[in-house]
């Protein structure tokens, strides 16, 4: 499969636009799954909502792409007639899922896709293979190796934390620094920060990239298999490769922020946290904060951990459990939800929880590599 991948070139230059081919509808329907998010929904230009269907070499390629991020699938298909043509994304989505026959024939004839299902038969408008998009050359590019569930399980720790649509457009990308032998992502919306760590099998790259959150989070949502996967890296790309999925994205221009300056080198108090309990207290309590004081109350006091929230058009709470604290009254405050995700990107049973004073991060880490920083809200008058 990875020289199919990386001769894509040729294979365009020797397909037409006929093609024929019949393959397996539920392969075609676990195509469509993993690769329609990609098919922006508000396109730059209309070719853009459009996929380029291949018929090649025994297999199904499929190609979608927003300019930034670019994904292809692929399947076993009996190609009868290579070639490639592309058609309207949604409206072969939506058809392909109603249809209840377990093959399915796809055939162009002068642009028109014709699409058959037992003795059902369907036409729609294509569009020739030029007008879309050219992918990326993928040949010469330095890359390593590592297991499927490990890099999900990495960009997952970090990519919650990232920012959705700040101004600094950086912070809508993961950071990840590569150095031979070691792996680091991070995540910030400057509110809230994850780090994490993996060794690395010895390579010869170093270098500093940032990663578009929309592509971190569809790598995310088709790593499902163990198995391995191939992250490539060019100037201003970047490829992750499995037997069946490439996806290509750009790469985020700009300078990434010195994190190590928020992140806490020692903390004052130390306490250990049960994750589990905490989280059902926080989804409780959070229900008493308002749009305007969107913030929880942590008391500290000796052996025990009071929540608490006001919202003047909502109510009040209070809530707690047992802790390893002792010393006097300490009282820091947080987003519940902040501080949820976080739990909820831990692994252990307990969590440390480190804090200075009520103005400084505090920073959550459990037996993993993984450390997440959380910013403290104002302290409300409960």
């Amino acid at each position: 499969m990875t020289d199919q991948i990386l001769n894509e070139s040729e294979i365009q230059v020797k397909t037409s636009s006929e093609l024929k081919l019949v393959v397996s509808r539920p392969d075609l329907v676990s195509l469509i799954g993993k690769i329609q998010s990609t098919v922006p929904s508000k396109p730059t230009i209309p070719i853009l909502s459009n996929i380029l269907i291949e018929a090649a070499d025994n297999l199904i390629t499929i190609t979608a792409t927003d300019l930034t991020v670019s994904m292809k699938v692929y399947a076993e298909a009996k190609v009868e007639k290579e070639g490639a043509i592309t058609l309207p994304a949604r409206r072969f989505f939506q058809l392909i899922r109603e249809l209840t026959t377990q093959q399915i024939e796809i055939e162009t004839e002068n642009e028109i896709i014709h699409i058959r299902s037992g003795e059902a038969h369907f036409r729609l408008n294509g569009i020739g293979k030029d007008e879309f998009p050219n992918l990326p050359d993928l040949q010469g590019g330095d890359f390593f190796t590592m297991s499927s569930m490990r890099l999900k399980d990495l960009l997952s720790k970090t990519a919650f934390a990232a920012a959705k649509d700040d101004s600094r457009h950086v912070l809508n990308g993961i950071y990840m620094s590569v150095d031979q032998t070691s792996l680091t992502f991070i995540g910030t919306d400057g509110k809230r920060l994850s780090k994490v760590n993996a060794e690395l099998p010895s390579c010869q790259l170093s270098g500093q990239f940032i990663v578009p959150l929309k592509a971190v989070d569809e790598v995310i949502k088709i790593l499902d298999e163990d198995h391995p996967v191939k992250i490539f890296f060019y100037e201003d790309k970047i490829a992750i490769e499995t037997h069946v999925i490439t996806i290509i994205s750009k790469l985020l221009t700009g300078e990434y922020p010195d994190v190590s300056r928020v992140i806490p080198e020692n903390s004052d108090i130390t306490v250990h946290l049960h994750r589990e309990e905490l989280i059902v207290l926080l989804k409780q309590i959070a229900l008493f904060t308002s749009e305007t004081n969107h913030s929880v109350k942590f008391s500290f006091s000796n052996g025990n951990l009071e929540l608490s929230a006001k919202g003047s058009d909502v109510g009040e709470g209070k809530v707690s459990m047992p802790v390893d604290y002792t010393g006097e009254l300490f009282e820091i405050a947080f987003n519940p939800v902040f501080f949820m995700d976080i739990l909820r990107h831990c692994k252990e049973e307990t969590v440390s929880f480190g804090m200075t004073d009520a103005f400084n991060p505090g920073m959550i880490t459990d037996q993993s590599s993984a450390l997440f920083v959380i910013m403290p809200m104002r302290l409300q008058s409960m």
